[in-house]
């Protein structure tokens, strides 16, 4: 498999977003009282049943969150428009992301709601800015989209045997093992560091940011003109 000429669609890339995402799934949910993060639908799902026994209260609970995700993914199309010609727009949305989840580290538990949506609204921004690798759709956020993905391309190399798809296919499924190694690590650092444990998933986001200053596209165009200079040269000699 061919490296992908924009870092921003990178496996390395990838592998980082998806560790934060299983991270900050799992810090939600069992850091911040059974709210998720990133699997939106079941949010919505408990909203309509605290609304069929009439608890309104925890109906917010879980429905501000979702309000918070939505604006996340609004706030990065904007930041796309304004930055796309001044600095890479994901960049841009990655880093307030990061600094967003190293604010939510010093929030205290009696204000859970407000974390929630914190770390909600960086998972909103994080799902529309980052929804490629290698050219293939791939959520970093959530994990049912690319295992059915993985599985049709694991269908599709039986009845084809092309390697392609096979190729495919394990890429979907190791992010998700990424997404799943995120979960696990989350929950390490939840029994050691307790509500500040989202500050780890704030630096590798930060580290996500460091790494997407690397034009990879530049420097596929270098090596292009170092190989067309040396067969001008080879062509000369002859």
């Amino acid at each position: 498999m061919q490296r992908a000429k924009q870092i921003s669609e990178s496996i390395e890339l990838g592998a980082l977003l998806a560790l934060a995402g299983g991270f900050m799934d799992v810090y939600s949910y069992v850091g911040r009282g059974g709210v998720f993060a990133n699997a939106q639908t079941g949010n919505i799902l408990l909203v309509g049943v605290n609304l069929s026994k009439g608890n309104l209260g925890m109906a917010g609970h879980y429905l501000f969150p979702v309000m918070s995700f939505a604006l996340g993914i609004m706030i990065a199309d904007l930041v796309h428009e304004r930055f796309g010609s001044l600095i890479h727009w994901r960049q841009v949305t990655v880093f307030f992301e990061a600094l967003i989840l190293l604010g939510v580290s010093f929030i205290t538990a009696d204000l859970n709601l407000l974390a929630n949506c914190l770390t909600s609204f960086a998972c909103g921004m994080q799902v529309e800015s980052f929804r490629k690798i290698h050219g293939h759709g791939i959520a970093t956020t959530m994990c049912i989209g690319n295992l059915r993905n993985a599985l049709q391309n694991v269908d599709d190399y039986i009845i084809t045997h092309k390697r392609g798809f096979l190729e495919n296919g394990l890429l979907y499924f190791g992010v998700i093992f990424t997404f799943v190694f995120g979960a696990v690590l989350g929950n390490w650092c939840i029994d050691r560091l307790g509500l500040h444990a989202i500050a780890v998933a704030s630096m590798l986001l930060f580290v996500a940011f460091a790494i997407m200053f690397i034009d990879r596209e530049r420097a596929l165009r270098k090596k292009w003109a170092r190989i067309t200079a040396d067969w001008q040269d080879a062509s000369l000699k002859r």
